[in-house]
């Protein structure tokens, strides 16, 4: 629980600091979807310098007149590219004297001079855009096992408290490595001045370095670590040098646990990674419609606004996940499939962040990802929902459309949300010793769902919780990088020390995990599952216009209509019942000319519809 107190204390220090650039009159950071391109999709890790830089000119060329400004290095760039490397391999990295990671010098020939990523910053900034690197969380495994010293940026020597001299090991915490990549990073010791000067070292080189924007990975979602967060926050609000500040991943996450971090960061992920299949998109519209009843959209964020990101849009030539490999293959998704993602990301307002190689970006793509009407959408709409008041046909059968789930099975596992949820209180001890979920009428179990317990450590109050005596171990998160369409909730695994298994039952009837600092609920969770039905949404644009996107999310084509009267019931103080409007599609280009009862349309399978609106 310390986290949320130290989350409290930055929180009120960045209220004062965003009233202070206001009355200075600095520009709102973030005032709508960052926009750029990343490199993950297309090239996993193994990009370099020549391809990177090749890229950010064709965004300066082709995008930037678009809005996109950042062009962004995803993981790994500290990773050299030899026999045995790989997305969780151990030894292969660069890292200073200081145990901070510094690029690979093959893959990265500008950087031999010392200046880590200065020269590429430099180039990039030349062409009138943003440098942007991903980094883990906390401390290499590599700069633990090798103890190397913290540095303090002070003094520019090494850190120093109570008559010695700190060290990797000293602040590395070992049972909180990454839940999905054990080898590579583990979270820092916030409680000690050297774990905070460790990190402000890393982001104090990072400003010297000339980066303007930090995707923080695993640091979200099921792999919460809420003091690094709000540590880094507050180095960022420091520097001399303005870095946009993104989190990742986002599995599992909930609006509850947004709400933690919104006003902290620019944009954080609320999915995990996003791929070129119809699940994966599909997965998003849930999500997306609870962060955005949630009012998460354009909420306060670090010196500025913040952004629920529904991750890259994997368009055009890709890679594939944790490959070796760089773009040597095109999307799978079919032109209705992508015109449906282009089309959520924009009425969700999500950052749109393009992961397709640029020198093989072909005018179909471009035309999606530079679409005028998506891209007034995405950055000047407002009042931004789902719409269900909603008509499809389907086979002969009208009924009103309501969110549908096809699945197989279901789980009865934990999953996690911010402990400030009431949805996590209901645990306690059974008369057996068992740590039991008594809420029976809100999940409709017959008895209570109940876990054994034992002390992997009798000096500790952290538990182990086991489906049955002498079996696994529950663990929070997952123990490998899941996509957007997985809902994996906690699982057994054998019994261990790290924190993910680790589990504390509180006075006030929550399971807190070491590992995030989040709680266990439960709540049914339905195996592959893959959401149908039709969908809508609707937003209002800066000049009196509406935009209704309608989606198909069924195997085959649908006859969805809206009628004109309800849309009074998503937009406050306007009345529609004798509104005549005048209404055009924007993927058929058609012009319906005046519409008095509604707008229908025969939309392709996993297809979209896109109306702008306006009304008199």
């Amino acid at each position: 629980m310390r986290a949320f107190s130290l989350t409290s204390l930055f929180l009120t220090f960045l209220s004062t600091l965003f009233l202070q650039s206001l009355i200075r009159g600095e520009a709102e950071h973030a005032s709508s979807p960052p926009r750029g391109w990343n490199s993950y999709d297309s090239y996993s890790w193994i990009i370099s310098e020549e391809e990177f830089l090749q890229n950010a000119q064709l965004v300066s060329q082709r995008l930037k007149n678009h809005g996109y400004e950042y062009v962004v290095v995803d993981f790994l760039w500290y990773r050299r590219k030899v026999e045995g490397a790989n997305t969780n391999s151990l030894g292969f990295d660069v890292i200073d004297e200081w145990g901070r990671m510094v690029p690979d010098p093959v893959r990265w020939p500008s950087t031999r001079n010392g200046n880590g990523f200065a020269e590429v910053a430099k180039k990039v900034h030349s062409m009138g855009l943003k440098f942007g690197i991903h980094v883990m969380r906390g401390i290499s495994t590599q700069a633990f096992n090798a103890n190397t010293p913290i540095l303090d940026v002070t003094t520019g020597k090494a850190y120093e408290e109570s008559g010695r001299t700190w060290r990797a090991k000293d602040v590395g915490i070992k049972e909180r490595a990454c839940a999905w990549m054990k080898n590579g990073f583990m979270s820092v010791n916030t409680k000690s001045g050297a774990g905070l000067a460790f990190l402000r070292s890393l982001y104090q080189q990072y400003a010297d370095w000339g980066v303007d924007f930090v995707k923080h990975d695993c640091v979200f979602g099921e792999d919460l670590d809420l003091d690094e967060i709000s540590y880094v926050s507050k180095v960022l609000t420091e520097l001399n040098h303005t870095i946009l500040y993104s989190l990742s991943p986002g599995t599992s996450a909930t609006p509850s646990m947004a709400k933690d971090v919104s006003a902290l960061v620019n944009m954080y992920r609320i999915t995990g990674d996003d791929w070129d299949n119809w699940r994966d998109v599909a997965a998003h519209f849930d999500v997306s419609r609870d962060f955005a009843a949630a009012n998460m959209i354009g909420a306060r964020g670090l010196r500025g606004k913040s952004w629920p990101d529904l991750d890259m849009l994997p368009l055009g030539w890709l890679s594939n996940a944790g490959s070796n490999e760089g773009p040597h293959r095109k999307g799978n998704l079919t032109l209705d499939e992508q015109r449906s993602q282009v089309t959520l990301w924009a009425m969700a307002k999500s950052p749109f962040m393009f992961g397709g190689d640029m020198r093989q970006l072909d005018e179909s793509t471009l035309s999606l990802i530079t679409n005028p009407t998506l891209l007034e959408i995405n950055s000047f709409s407002s009042n931004n929902k789902e719409f269900p008041y909603i008509s499809s046909t389907k086979k002969g059968r009208t009924r009103k459309s309501e969110s549908r789930i096809s699945n197989i099975g279901s789980s009865s596992t934990p999953g996690l949300t911010s402990c400030n949820d009431v949805e996590a209180r209901g645990w306690s001890i059974s008369g057996l010793g068992q740590v039991c979920w008594n809420e029976k009428s809100r999940n409709g179990l017959q008895e209570p769902f109940c876990l054994y317990k034992r002390k992997p450590i009798p000096t500790s109050d952290k538990v182990h919780l086991l489906e049955r005596e002498m079996s696994d171990c529950l663990g929070a998160s997952s123990n490998r990088k899941l996509t957007s369409k997985e809902s994996k909730r906690g699982s057994f695994s054998p019994c261990g020390f790290h924190a993910n298994q680790m589990w504390e039952l509180t006075h006030n009837g929550t399971l807190m995990n070491s590992y995030s600092g989040l709680c266990a609920s439960m709540k049914t969770v339905k195996a592959n599952s893959v959401p149908t039905g039709a969908r809508a949404w609707i937003a209002t644009g800066r000049k009196g216009e509406i935009y209704v996107a309608i989606f198909n999310l069924n195997d085959q084509k649908a006859d969805i209509s809206i009628k004109i009267a309800d849309l009074g019931k998503a937009i406050p103080g306007k009345n529609f019942d004798k509104a005549s409007c005048k209404s055009r599609e924007e993927w058929s280009r058609k012009d319906f000319g005046d519409v008095k009862d509604s707008v229908s349309a025969q939309i392709e399978t996993h297809g979209c519809a896109l109306f702008v609106l306006n009304c008199t």
